[in-house]
């Protein structure tokens, strides 16, 4: 494990800020214009665009981008993928610090100057995070003030203090700095999709590998970005689809651990798939009753549904159990 310096005021580090984007072209403007907006000094700062084989207008963009602003490259990764573009920006990066986010993101002005703040004063911490606050684009329903101001939509607010742990504290994708030294020798993100099909756990994967390596984790409150919300993740069908993946990623996650046998699997499979049953009736009763927890059990029955869909296709593709147990994903998929 290779341990960070400590950071000279005078010379602050290289930072590689990481941005996979697809289809979201007026969003990536927006974001990109935060992050041309940091306090921190442009010549210690690059901006790498990855367009993740966008059909919209988003080539144009970054093309648009690229020629205005010194210290912004863009990038193609046609291998659809979110994972994919994030890796490829990082090698082609030249950052002591990688920082990742995504397209419909909006940083603070001083971000990316807070964000380094985690890696002082414990050479062993390698990744870094902040509060992720919600810019709703409609006024949210209240059942989603109620029940979705969390990971489900990848909001992260852990409170006022600076925490540095041997385990995640919660890190999204979308606000994660990174050791490159560290990103590299963990081989890069896990899988998130392939072609639009979930298949990994993505930063959860990348993390426990870091941790496998001895590298600690730090939050920083004063590190602060905002993820704009549309009303389209405001639904019981958004809910329902989030939660959707999480099975299929803690699946993945899962099989990785234990690497169980197909006995055991098996076992799984039945377990999750009453989970699911068990868990739409919980839905409806709740629903009958005019409780608004009842969206958050109809969600987690897709979660079970697709724990035991995962779980089934590990048992009969042998190449899908091979795929699960890859670490690095910086070469070849």
């Amino acid at each position: 494990m290779t341990g960070w310096l400590v950071i000279d005021p005078q010379s602050l580090p290289f930072i590689s800020v990481i941005v996979p984007t697809y289809n979201r072209s007026t969003m990536l403007r927006a974001t990109v214009e935060s992050l041309l907006a940091q306090s921190y000094p442009a010549d210690r700062l690059e901006l790498i665009l990855v367009d993740n084989n966008s059909t919209d207008d988003t080539k144009a963009v970054i093309d648009d981008l690229e020629q205005r602003h010194t210290g912004i490259t863009g990038l193609s990764e046609r291998r659809r993928g979110a994972h994919f573009a994030r890796n490829s920006g990082a090698l082609a990066s030249r950052g002591q610090i990688l920082y990742f986010t995504d397209d419909d993101m909006l940083a603070r002005v001083d971000m990316l100057l807070r964000i380094i703040d985690g890696f002082v004063g414990d050479a062993n911490v390698g990744s870094v995070t902040g509060r992720v606050l919600p810019r709703w684009e409609t006024e949210p329903p209240l059942w989603i003030l109620e029940h979705c101001r969390n990971s489900l939509l990848s909001l992260n607010d852990l409170g006022d203090n600076l925490i540095v742990a041997d385990d995640d504290p919660g890190v999204f994708s979308c606000h994660q700095a990174v050791l490159r030294d560290a990103f590299m020798s963990a081989g890069g993100f896990n899988p998130d999709t392939n072609a639009g099909e979930f298949t990994g756990d993505n930063e959860t994967g990348l993390n426990i590998k870091l941790k496998k390596l001895g590298f600690r984790f730090a939050y920083v409150p004063g590190a602060v970005t905002e993820h704009i919300i549309p009303a389209s993740r405001m639904t019981q069908r958004y809910l329902n689809s989030r939660l959707a993946d999480q099975g299929y990623c803690d699946s993945y996650t899962d099989y990785r651990a234990l690497e169980p046998g197909t006995a055991r699997l098996i076992k799984r499979i039945a377990a999750h798939s009453a989970l699911a049953g068990g868990t739409l009736i919980r839905a409806l009763a709740k629903r009958a009753a005019g409780k608004s927890a009842w969206r958050l059990d109809l969600a987690r029955a897709f979660y079970y549904r697709n724990r035991a869909r995962y779980d089934s296709r590990l048992v009969r593709h042998e190449e899908w159990r091979s795929f699960a147990m890859k670490d690095d994903w910086l070469g070849d998929p």
